[in-house]
């Protein structure tokens, strides 16, 4: 399998060539010169595998000749040790939970498959592999654990000041070892501005070998397809149904990866892309342009995004249609007052606790079904677990969230970041003059 820039679709590269560069030299992101569509017999036989085997079928008609056979079974056993179950919250309406990895966030499974496929590329390398990844809350945790103290690879993790829980940065900012931590006076917009030109700066990349671990790196998108695999797995009858699935966006990697699975022929009818107030994809939905602004803070901070990256690849999966995008894909985009809302009805009417990105997934999907009765069932993604986000959640419904005790040990941890500008040039010369990069 080749895959190409959505900037030039003639710059093609092995998955090596993609997973170590990141991101292509002539700013695109790259994608699979083709999403071959699964056999009969496998969506026949979803409903009897578990989570590991239907993620190796997937990853094996992707990305199988690049990686032995034996190597991929380790690297999924090993990434995805934990479940995500599908979990009934109103008659038609499920939620694929997400949070039961390390770091209680949906990155993980991305993150722990992307680190361990990254040390296998590099292992007779005698360069150190110096990770970037900007976050605007989960993705950095995800990525700092997923890596942290992998033989050969460092860890470069830049977020917005201010700007995420005390618990996200604790789990990014306490670890050390192979793990630097950077606190940037900005917006996650910002730190992913950092982040892109540093990949593509000629004098970094003549001094180090640099790569990314945000959505904008194939890896980490690739895995994210598994979970939808595996929630349909759980639906009885899921070929017979019509089914949405709403998935709360920032990045919108998560859906990308949505849309890679339905073009690999997952029965998804139709995709609700719903965001908070950093609005731009579904005014794209609405209008046909597309518009990018300065990032607005919310309730819901790992889609606080105004310029997500993954867009181009949406543009790309589509031949840039306006029309076919519509048709795949409905916007909708809620306040905090609503997400706060959803939080507590939840609550009082079932006991079950969502956080501010779940109860964004929530209301885009309960809001669609309202319009659509004709589908059977819809399905929304539960992103992070409430314990992160224990001072947004606690308040609205009343009642104290029990935190994990992986996730109460990070409190207890001395903060270890380094407070940056938002200028490239400071950030560039952090990483020529650190010893450790080279």
């Amino acid at each position: 399998m080749k895959y190409y820039s959505t900037a030039d679709h003639s710059n093609r590269v092995a998955l090596k060539t993609a997973v170590l560069e990141g991101m292509p030299a002539d700013g695109g992101l790259y994608i699979p010169e083709k999403l071959p569509k699964l056999p009969d017999n496998f969506f026949n036989a979803l409903p009897d595998m578990d989570f590991q085997t239907l993620s190796f079928e997937v990853a094996n008609i992707l990305i199988g000749e690049d990686v032995p056979e034996a190597i991929l079974r380790n690297i999924i056993a090993e990434a995805l040790s934990f479940e995500t179950p599908l979990v009934d919250i109103e008659d038609n309406i499920k939620t694929l939970e997400l949070f039961h990895g390390p770091t209680l966030a949906f990155k993980d499974v991305g993150a722990r498959f992307m680190s361990r496929l990254m040390a296998y590329f590099i292992q007779n390398d005698d360069r150190k592999l110096n990770i970037l990844v900007a976050t605007s809350g989960d993705t950095g945790s995800a990525v700092a654990n997923g890596f942290y103290k992998i033989p050969g690879i460092n860890v470069i993790v830049l977020y917005p000041a201010g700007k995420i829980s005390l618990i996200q940065e604790k789990q990014i900012a306490t670890l050390g070892e192979n793990v630097t931590a950077l606190k940037v006076n900005g917006t996650f917009d910002d730190c992913q501005r950092l982040v892109k030109a540093a990949l593509v700066d000629a004098d970094l990349q003549k001094s180090q070998m640099l790569s990314s671990a945000n959505s904008i790196n194939i890896s980490r998108l690739i895995p994210q397809t598994f979970y939808y695999f595996n929630a349909f797995r759980q639906l009885p009858d899921f070929q017979s149904k019509k089914i949405a699935v709403c998935v709360p966006s920032g990045n919108f990697g998560n859906l990308t990866a949505g849309l890679m699975a339905k073009k690999m022929g997952l029965p998804v009818h139709r995709f609700i892309a719903a965001t908070n107030i950093n609005h731009i994809v579904p005014d794209y939905l609405e209008t046909g342009i597309f518009s990018p602004k300065v990032s607005i803070q919310t309730i819901s901070n790992a889609m606080d995004v105004g310029n997500p990256s993954n867009f181009a690849r949406i543009l790309d999966l589509y031949g840039t249609s306006w029309t076919d995008i519509r048709r795949e894909i409905w916007g909708v985009y809620f306040s905090d007052d609503q997400t706060r809302a959803a939080i507590a009805d939840i609550y009082e009417n079932s006991g079950y606790i969502l956080d501010p990105h779940g109860a964004v997934g929530y209301l885009g999907l309960k809001k669609y079904l309202a319009q659509h009765q004709e589908l059977d069932s819809g399905i929304f993604f539960e992103t992070a677990h409430p314990a992160k986000f224990k001072d947004i959640v606690e308040p609205v419904i009343g009642a104290s969230v029990d935190i994990p005790e992986r996730l109460a040990k990070f409190l207890q941890r001395e903060t270890l970041s380094q407070t940056i500008s938002g200028k490239y040039g400071e950030f560039k010369a952090f990483l020529l003059t650190n010893p450790n990069f080279r």
